[in-house]
């Protein structure tokens, strides 16, 4: 099933994506962050909206909608570094004994057609096509082998980077947070669609040029080590979301440096999954306020 976040007629819903259309859930998942309360009521949730799909003639037109991030306010927003040995040579730091985790902050979440900013302080805005995996169960010190259990899904993530501010500091989280730079989308696609998450294609373009070309089978941790390894520490929530580490290609290993600039478009496309695209523009002066 994929699951999406959309705006119908200035409503926020939540659905499921068919040959048909999108299929609405139940209006108690409207509003604000429904997917976190859809994902909350688990498999009540789910099995509604099947019926749904295969009882209903209540479908929405695809062309009448606006995709959304699919979860707009994740509690928690992680990245991996160096979680794929391409990337790892390509910058010349020695492979992690263990993974490195990194905070994106969820005010940078944005949905498919949504522009990235190019930031005012920066020129070096660069690209991270990531396979994300999304949270459907609250879980504590659960094994590799658990880790399936407490997946929602699998959906697409750009950890967007802005490599000067990201190298101020150790934990690269300022770098990582900059508001419009975590595109997520365009939906979220549940396991069943997805039974091996290790064998799924990435490729990522700046406009027509293929940039990124790798495959999850090399990742360094893979998705039930990560979830594992987290949960030892913390409590994870419905609605997180881990995205799982970029391949070769990115911007700032280029010569001459690859990185985005206004009037660009970065495309990704995951295996099984789809393509998430996001136009570049100009930060704008709108962006300094005081509310």
């Amino acid at each position: 099933m994929k699951l999406a976040s959309y705006n119908y007629k200035n409503t926020i819903s939540i659905g499921a994506i068919t040959e048909n259309g999108i299929c609405p859930a139940s209006e108690q998942y409207s509003g604000s962050n429904g997917m976190i309360r859809f994902l909350l009521a688990g498999e009540l949730a789910l099995n509604e909206l099947k019926n749904k799909i295969d009882n209903s003639s209540t479908f929405l037109p695809l062309q009448a909608i606006q995709l959304l991030a699919p979860v707009s306010k994740p509690n928690k927003f992680f990245g991996v570094s160096l979680n794929y040995t391409d990337h790892i040579e390509e910058t010349g730091l020695e492979k992690p004994k263990y993974p490195t985790f990194f905070n994106k902050q969820n005010s940078c979440v944005i949905g498919i057609g949504d522009a990235i900013h190019k930031p005012l302080v920066s020129e070096k805005l660069d690209y991270e096509g990531e396979l994300g995996i999304v949270i459907g169960k609250r879980c504590r010190h659960i094994s590799r082998e658990q880790a399936t259990l407490v997946i929602a899904g699998f959906t697409i993530v750009n950890d967007v980077s802005v490599r000067d501010w990201q190298m101020r500091s150790h934990t690269w989280t300022l770098g990582k947070s900059f508001d419009t730079h975590g595109p997520i989308g365009p939906y979220i696609v549940t396991p069943d669609e997805i039974s091996e998450p290790h064998e799924l294609s990435i490729k990522t373009w700046v406009n027509q040029e293929l940039r990124q070309n790798f495959n999850t089978e090399h990742m360094l941790f893979d998705c039930y080590y990560l979830i594992e390894y987290l949960s030892k520490v913390m409590t994870l929530e419905p609605g997180d979301i881990i995205a799982t580490g970029t391949g070769s290609g990115v911007g700032v290993r280029m010569e001459p440096r690859g990185y985005m600039k206004p009037g660009d478009e970065v495309r990704i496309e995951i295996e099984k999954i789809g393509v998430l695209k996001n136009p570049i523009i100009e930060e704008p002066e709108s962006s300094s306020f005081i509310d």
